[in-house]
């Protein structure tokens, strides 16, 4: 059974000025998600600015997601790590707050061999008993994990049972599902690649625009799983415009802008990232209106 089906939002990580994690602003987003239909929420992923936090800073923001939530819809927390110790005790401390899986990115910077991979996962997975989804993303890792890689591991390790794809290869998902064999779940990690990666068996999607639209993108998936095809297509191509304003910078420094543009007030980024670009906020302001969500 697959850890969450349909839109899971990958939540920002609200800062005070000083930098220091804005708990309050933070229940304020989970409360919003949970009230505009986010099946899942996945804490301390890229677009939470998870690379930039301190270990301490990291569990505490899982273990009070983990609280607040408290049951409602599953919470997948981000442990991964290029060094696969930290991975570990990550994932470990993580496991005993009562989260529903974790979401591993591929190690970073090493461009570890497919065989290093196989052992980096599986040595993170033999440590804790929660189910695990992968997290291929190599345009900011420099290292992309191969389908047949994912394959084994979801064969051979039994809590190894998803992978989130960001690679944007929609032909390597493509082989991925083709030698699944009902292995894998599938999520997209891409917006604007929801309803084909669904069209391959995909449970859904960890999005961005769930930040600023979860209703939208839970409709999205749920027209598909209904049926409705069309429907979904449609929504799919509407938010086209906003997906690719949200990206237009790296994220998460659109959405955490437009975040602050509906009054959300999530606060800066942790450096290096630094404020968009006054004609991107431009751009990323007219496709949310044209989206009507501002």
């Amino acid at each position: 059974m697959a850890i969450f089906k349909g839109a899971g939002v990958a939540i920002v990580t609200p800062f005070h000025e000083d930098g220091s994690i804005n708990y309050e602003k933070f229940a304020e987003l989970v409360e919003d998600q949970i009230a505009g239909g986010t099946d899942a929420i996945i804490v301390c992923g890229t677009t939470g600015e998870a690379s930039t936090l301190t270990h301490e800073e990291h569990l505490d923001l899982i273990r009070f997601c983990a609280e607040k939530v408290n049951g409602r819809v599953p919470v997948v927390a981000g442990t991964g790590s290029n060094c696969t110790k930290t991975a570990v005790y990550l994932s470990t401390e993580a496991e005993k707050y009562g989260v529903d899986g974790l979401l591993l990115v591929t190690p970073y910077y090493n461009k570890a061999t497919q065989n290093g991979l196989y052992d980096h996962f599986k040595t993170i997975a033999d440590s804790v008993k929660l189910p695990i989804i992968l997290y291929n993303v190599p345009g900011r890792t420099g290292c992309n994990i191969m389908p047949e890689t994912v394959v084994r591991l979801c064969t051979e390790v039994s809590n190894i049972v998803a992978i989130k794809e960001a690679s944007g290869n929609i032909s390597q998902a493509v082989k991925l599902m083709a030698l699944a064999n009902g292995k894998v779940d599938l999520y997209s990690g891409n917006d604007d690649q929801v309803v084909p990666l669904m069209s391959l068996g995909g449970k859904g999607v960890i999005s961005v625009l769930s930040n600023v639209a979860p209703r939208q993108m839970h409709d999205i998936c749920q027209k598909f799983f209904d049926g409705d095809i069309e429907g979904s297509m449609k929504e799919q191509l509407r938010a086209i415009e906003l997906c690719g304003a949200l990206f237009c910078e790296v994220n998460p420094i659109p959405v955490k802008t437009a975040l602050n543009l509906m009054g959300k007030e999530v606060g800066p980024l942790h450096m290096p990232l630094s404020k968009m670009e006054p004609a991107n906020v431009e751009k990323l302001k007219a496709a949310m209106q044209n989206y009507g969500i501002l």
